[in-house]
Parts: structure tokens; sequence; C-alpha cells
């Protein structure tokens, strides 16, 4: 018989094991067929199932190519999105005063 330590350890390593490899599968299923290594999605499949917990680590770590860098100009639309966070999150920046002396 297992007793009450050994058996809350297996049980978590389940559950983590059972965890990452839905989590992988969900990743596989939602990443394009053009970013998955090898071009099919298949043999990922098996070697997530198969190979239980490392193959699931081994996919999320080498099994997908990175996204392409969006083409964008410095300074494009990028700015502007940028500045209309910060007056979200901040309001408007306040207006500075003139450095001219006001004569009354």
């Amino acid at each position: 018989m297992v007793n009450g330590p050994a058996l809350v350890a297996v049980v978590v390593l389940g559950v983590v094991q059972v965890t990452v490899e839905v989590v992988a599968l969900v990743v596989l299923a939602r990443t394009p067929r053009e970013r998955v290594q090898m071009g099919v999605r298949w043999p990922w499949v098996l070697i997530i199932l198969l190979v239980n917990l490392i193959g699931a680590i081994v996919f999320l770590a080498v099994g997908r190519r990175p996204a392409p860098a969006a083409d964008q100009a410095p300074g494009a639309p990028h700015d502007d999105v940028v500045s209309g966070v910060v007056d979200e999150l901040y309001g408007d920046a306040p207006q500075r005063p003139t450095t001219e002396p006001r004569h009354d």
C-alpha cells in the first residue's frame, strides 16, 4: 500500500502531466500548419500522447517555428497606438505654460 505523502506526490505529478499534455495539444491545434516543425501535426500528436510529459515539453520547446516578425517601419502606427494607450491610462498631457511673461 502507498503511504499518504507518496500518494499525494503521484496524484500531483499525474495532474501536472495531464495538464501539460492538454496545453501542448491545444497549442498544436491552434498553431498554423506552416509554423509546425515537420509541416504536419499527426507525428506531434503521437509524440505528445505516447512520450507523455517529455513529448509535450519537447513540442512546446522545439515543435513550432517562430512567428514571422511584423514588417512595420519605426515610427509608424505603433507610436499612435502607444500614445493612445498612455492617454487612456493617464489622461491627456497637461498643457505646458508658455514661457512668455504676461503683461497685465
